[in-house]
């Protein structure tokens, strides 16, 4: 059970990070509402590899994926100030090298790159995981025989009326539309929306208004406009846009998409190019137009995350083991770095 929360806790950070690679697993910092700097509070390296991370509501149950062959994913409390506290023994997903998670009509949802699922984990009321109760496998392949034999499921998400679970898939070149079975527990297929093959869509983010989504491919670093019709539960690619400039011949592996809280800006974490992305939306969101990059702050940015104040942008860079944050420009969307902290093999950020 979570502990009582105290009316003192500083605005948190958590970190996400490979323990395989030197990463302490999942580190607690506080964030300085006025720079944006963090501090550290606490680790925890009580599963392997908890290279994704969700936060409950309220703040005080933190569950993470252990990205591992085996695939697992593990509640923590969170209600204190120091270090995450596990809350229960990790949950098997049934699938291999879970990647991405997301909760989801009091389920937590992951997305099994490894094996190419999604499994559907109930929670209970004290936010404790309970055994998997579905796993929905993809099928299909890509172009890239190296990377697409086989599908990969590498995000879910639920859309923004919380009707409808997407779950991205780089082996496919394609995003499921899925609906979620409360009193089972289970996954059915929807719909199913093709991409342009060899793009490897990766992860996707909402436009505010919640008529369009941004599909970014890892294979290719472009960036797919789609539109989405909450009501049918379809998603219709409209075009695609470049996340860095034409011509750039760095080998490029885009990794995430964020768009600002008034749906004019969206900002694109390059790996391999070590920058991020500045795309200019419409008033409409349907069309993206690429404006400039700016580095990254250190190597190989894994996830890119807006701070709940949505004036501030958070690399997790995973080579060069460190977070920086930056201060955005309110008018032109450039993001200006502003900080960084020592996180070794970070992959994620989530505020709470």
């Amino acid at each position: 059970m979570p502990r009582a929360r105290r009316s003192s806790r500083p605005h948190r950070a958590f970190i996400g990070s490979f323990t395989s690679a030197g990463g302490r697993g999942i580190t607690a910092a506080a964030v300085d509402p006025r720079t944006g700097a963090l501090t550290a509070l606490g680790s925890a390296d009580d599963v392997a590899d908890p290279s994704f991370l969700a936060l409950a509501p309220g703040a005080t149950v933190l569950y993470a994926v252990s990205e591992t062959e085996d695939g697992a994913a593990a509640a923590f409390d969170v209600s204190g100030d120091g270090a995450p506290l596990p809350a229960g023994e990790p949950v098997p997903v049934g699938g291999a090298a879970p990647t991405h998670l997301a909760l989801a009509a009091g389920h937590l949802v992951t997305a099994n790159y490894g094996s190419g699922s999604v499994t559907v984990l109930p929670v209970g009321a004290d936010g404790a995981l309970e055994a998997a109760t579905g796993v929905l496998h993809h099928r299909g392949n890509g172009p890239d025989q190296d990377r697409q034999a086989g599908p990969h499921a590498h995000q879910v998400l639920p859309d923004p009326t919380g009707q409808w679970v997407l779950s991205v898939d780089l082996g496919t070149d394609s995003v499921r539309v899925c609906a979620l079975a409360v009193p089972t527990g289970t996954l059915r297929v929807h719909t199913e929306t093709a991409l342009r093959p060899g793009t490897g869509p990766r992860h996707l983010a909402f436009h505010p208004r919640g008529g369009h989504a941004y599909v970014l491919g890892e294979l290719e670093p472009t960036v797919t406009v789609c539109r989405w019709d909450a009501e049918s539960g379809v998603l219709v690619p409209l075009g695609e846009a470049p996340v860095v400039e034409p011509g750039t011949d760095t080998a490029t592996y885009p990794s995430e998409p964020v768009v600002s809280p008034d749906g004019r800006f969206l900002w694109v974490a390059n790996r391999g190019h070590d920058s991020i992305a500045v795309l200019a939306l419409d008033e409409s969101g349907a069309k993206a137009e690429f404006v400039t990059t700016v580095d990254c702050g250190g190597h190989w940015p894994r996830d890119l995350t807006l701070d709940p104040s949505g004036r501030r942008l958070y690399a997790a860079n995973e080579r060069s083991g460190d977070v920086t944050w930056f201060d955005i420009g309110a008018e032109t969307g450039i993001p200006r770095r502003a900080g960084a902290f020592e996180a070794p093999a970070a992959s994620c950020v989530v505020f709470g």
